[in-house]
């Protein structure tokens, strides 16, 4: 593919200008730049090795930049559908099979959302300011599969700038419309994440409870995550009514609160159902704008509905979208009512994204959403997240001391692991054993998150079919079987497991 793409793509150094034009650094450092940098410029850079890679990296990049197995970092060279292929694979038999990456939803590297995006980029990119009949018509197509009276869209660049401007249109309005007058308070689920913006970090107490975190903001409030599994939490309306007397206390109203509709950093947790309802019921009493984050869980992922937030069967005020929208192309949107953007509008003055509304950006969005309709991905969540989910429901039986829980819908769902199944005590250290075997002897990559990282998550594209699915459980039972008969290992992965909760949880009781 890179051969075949080369001459299309390849740029001479000589158009980026004349040498009187082309200026290069001038320090010390800079001087040193190899011959191999220039042509990168030009597409045609040689080879660097994966230590190479690294060692630059970590000179260039922020420290803080995370990289997934850290232990043994891939150097991922392309990718087709929902396999990457790295420095070392060329064939599909070699290459990792991508159980994780939410964001290219409908497939790495399709080729007509590729084309779209190449095609649009040929032509003119500009913004929302100039009239385009693709922007009328995906924004036509998009807001068609949203209940009604959610019609009206704006276009940003990604999640967190979505619930930038949900939270922008709640600082400014009522759920009624009316102008907020009072300082805005919010409400929020414990685990969830929202963005990772100031504003969004503020909603996130994954992120704020969490490693580097501030713990919460005054005028945040933190509803307890619906634990079916362990049987916490599951009354929405009586959660809802503590925020709100948690508020009033402060001399406060709660003017907005924020849920993913599935809670996935949380542990790909599902609603009780009527938990959102009776969440909802309470908040709009206080006027409340209710916000559907549907960032990582939308676009048809969970198999029964395109949104997931109408398994609840509730209408959120505005719902935000990102992640998956454009296929890894950077887009996202906040969908409400045309009643309710009107008053904002009249309200708050002019909104713009400079990149939101870009050209490429709207045909990334409609070439995504129209791949998922012709190759009918929705249904096709359904029924290989069921295969999915009947696989590790075998694999909880043959191991019930360490698989205490399966959960989710369609392609999004968990693998809770534990220490002991009677008290369903976590086992972070297990998850993250098991994951680091099944990438390096299976090349299967998963993910594991929750409270305590014990819960291994599968939220791949959407083109992963029951011949992926077979691999992956092939490779969960087989790690899971080997490290049940290593008796030693075992015992020291959960005492390595017991003393990361107990730092965790003195961790999170410093804060509460």
């Amino acid at each position: 593919m890179q051969e075949a793409l080369g001459d299309t793509f390849a740029v001479p150094l000589k158009s980026l200008g004349s040498g009187s034009d082309l200026t290069l650094p001038s320090s010390s450092e800079a001087d040193t730049l190899e011959r191999h940098d220039l042509a990168l410029l030009a597409g045609s850079a040689p080879t660097l090795t994966r230590d190479e890679i690294l060692e630059r990296r970590r000179k260039h990049y922020g420290p803080n930049l995370a990289l997934f197995f850290p232990e043994d970092p891939l150097h991922v060279t392309s990718a087709v559908g929902c396999r990457l292929y790295t420095s070392d694979s060329r064939e599909e038999a070699d290459s990792y099979l991508d159980c994780i990456n939410n964001v290219s939803h409908v497939g790495h590297c399709h080729p007509q959302v590729t084309a779209a995006i190449a095609g649009q980029l040929a032509r003119v990119n500009t913004n929302s300011r100039y009239l385009s009949q693709e922007h009328v018509q995906y924004a036509e197509a998009l807001t068609a599969t949203f209940p009604a009276p959610l019609e009206t869209l704006y276009l940003l660049s990604s999640g967190s700038e979505a619930n930038e401007l949900a939270l922008r249109v709640a600082r400014t309005l009522r759920c009624d419309g009316a102008p907020r007058t009072a300082p805005l308070h919010v409400a929020v689920l414990d685990h969830a994440y929202h963005g990772h913006t100031n504003a969004a970090m503020e909603l996130s107490p994954y992120k704020f409870y969490g490693p580097g975190g501030a713990g919460r903001a005054p005028h945040v409030h933190v509803l307890p995550c619906p634990d079916t599994y362990r049987g916490t939490g599951l009354d929405g309306e009586a959660a809802a009514r503590a925020a709100v007397a948690e508020a009033a206390a402060a001399g406060a109203t709660i003017g907005a609160f924020f849920a993913e509709s599935v809670i996935s950093c949380g542990g790909q947790v599902m609603f009780p159902d009527g938990y959102l309802a009776g969440v909802y019921r309470v908040m709009r009493e206080q006027g409340a704008l209710c916000v559907a984050d549907e960032v990582q869980c939308g676009f048809g992922r969970v198999g029964d509905a395109f949104w997931a937030f109408q398994l609840q069967g509730v209408v959120p005020d505005i719902v935000t979208i990102g992640k998956p929208m454009g296929n890894g192309y950077p887009v996202s949107g906040a969908v409400m009512s045309r009643a309710l953007a009107g008053a904002f509008a009249a309200a708050g003055g002019e909104f713009f994204a400079t990149h939101g509304g870009s050209n490429a950006a709207v045909a990334a969005g409609a070439a995504t959403l129209r791949v998922l309709r012709e190759e009918g991905l929705q249904a096709r969540a359904a029924a290989v997240g069921a295969h999915v989910a009947a696989g590790m429901r075998a694999l909880q039986a043959a191991h019930p001391t360490l698989v205490g829980d399966v959960r989710g819908r369609g392609l999004m769902l968990g693998m809770e692991l534990v220490t002991d199944a009677a008290t369903r005590a976590p086992a972070p250290a297990l998850a993250a054993a098991l994951r680091a075997r099944c990438a390096a002897r299976h090349r299967v990559l998963l993910s594991a998150e929750g409270p305590w990282g014990s819960v291994i998550k599968f939220k791949p594209p959407m083109c992963f079919g029951e011949r992926e699915a077979d691999r992956m459980l092939r490779a969960l039972g087989c790690e899971l079987a080997a490290l049940a008969a290593d008796h030693a290992q075992l015992q020291a992965l959960h005492d390595a497991s017991r003393a990361a909760v107990a730092q965790l949880t003195r961790a999170r009781e410093a804060w509460d």
